[in-house]
């Protein structure tokens, strides 16, 4: 219980001042594609820490809250055929097939799956939804 109070008190104090706090450096909604990038690769940097702090893995939950806020504001997927989704997310990342090849479990499958003659499984979806930070309903054909 008094530790709670403690963290409380402490949390009441970092608080009291969120405008301090941005103007210091503190992450903030993103804006522009300038900053959509600075927050993506500070993203990549922590996620690539093999054993990350407290204070990294809670900044990279708040840095993917934010920068999903400003996709989905800014990006939108439209409603079609999940071939046609997948190659335009492979296009909006500067991808190619070949990117995906481990994810989908090899090249010709990748092909396969763009040219039509294959549908994406259930761990093909949770693959790709992951990878894009999309959900996973995209990827099914629209009615």
């Amino acid at each position: 219980m008094r530790g709670d109070r403690k963290e409380e008190g402490e949390m009441a104090t970092v608080l009291a001042n969120p405008a301090k706090m941005i103007e210091r450096g503190a992450p903030h909604l993103i804006r522009s594609e300038e900053q959509l990038a600075a927050y993506t690769k500070a993203l990549y940097l922590l996620t690539a820490e093999p054993h990350p702090t407290l204070a990294q893995v809670e900044a990279i939950e708040l840095l993917t809250l934010l920068i999903e806020r400003y996709e989905e504001e800014n990006y939108t997927v439209p409603k079609a055929a999940p071939a046609a989704v997948l190659r335009f997310l492979l296009a909006h990342h500067g991808l190619r097939q070949r990117d995906l090849a481990e994810d989908l479990g090899g090249e010709s499958v990748v092909s396969e799956v763009l040219s039509g003659k294959r549908r994406l499984n259930a761990a093909h979806i949770e693959q790709l939804s992951k990878r894009f930070h999309v959900s996973p309903a995209v990827f099914f054909p629209s009615l």
